[in-house]
């Protein structure tokens, strides 16, 4: 029996709804700690082209129907996913050994000033999702004004 034995994740659930307990306001709830992990275990890269900000972000097991992507308030990129346990399809069969990640996967990201968050695009393959924003375009240099001096 492993650290990923069943009874460990049971365990891990009953101490994750008692976090969320609202007994104490000094207490992280359930839910934020749940995300923390979530960040603190789902790797990414961060590529920065001359036209573009790509995300690239692991996530395993997952297809693309199960992934967000968003950009909320503040420009910020939030990209996340779940993965659940497979239930026993075979009658009998159980674990002897998980090791393979299961839950919450997220990342979020503050976007440049100069990135686009209306032309966001994502693309997954092989359990690597590729986020790409663009940049926007630098601003036009403003011109002198040129005054014409008449003569008086």
């Amino acid at each position: 029996m492993g650290i990923d034995s069943p009874i460990f994740h049971a365990l891990h659930h009953v101490l994750d709804a008692a976090a969320d307990d609202k007994t104490s306001a000094n207490i992280p709830s359930g839910a934020y700690v749940r995300d923390a992990k979530a960040m603190a275990a789902t790797p990414a890269d961060v590529k920065e082209y001359p036209n573009s900000y790509t995300f690239i972000v692991d996530m395993p097991g997952l297809k693309s129907g199960d992934i967000k992507v968003q950009v909320e308030e503040d420009r910020v990129l939030l990209i996340s996913g779940e993965r659940k346990r497979e239930e026993e399809k075979e009658a009998g069969a159980k674990y002897v050994r998980m090791e393979r990640r299961i839950g919450k996967l997220m990342r979020k990201f503050v976007l440049p000033e100069n990135a686009d968050a209306e032309a966001v695009s994502a693309v997954c393959q092989d359990g690597v999702l590729t986020v790409t924003v663009p940049k926007l375009a630098p601003p036009e240099p403003k011109k002198p004004k040129t005054i014409e001096v008449k003569i008086a």
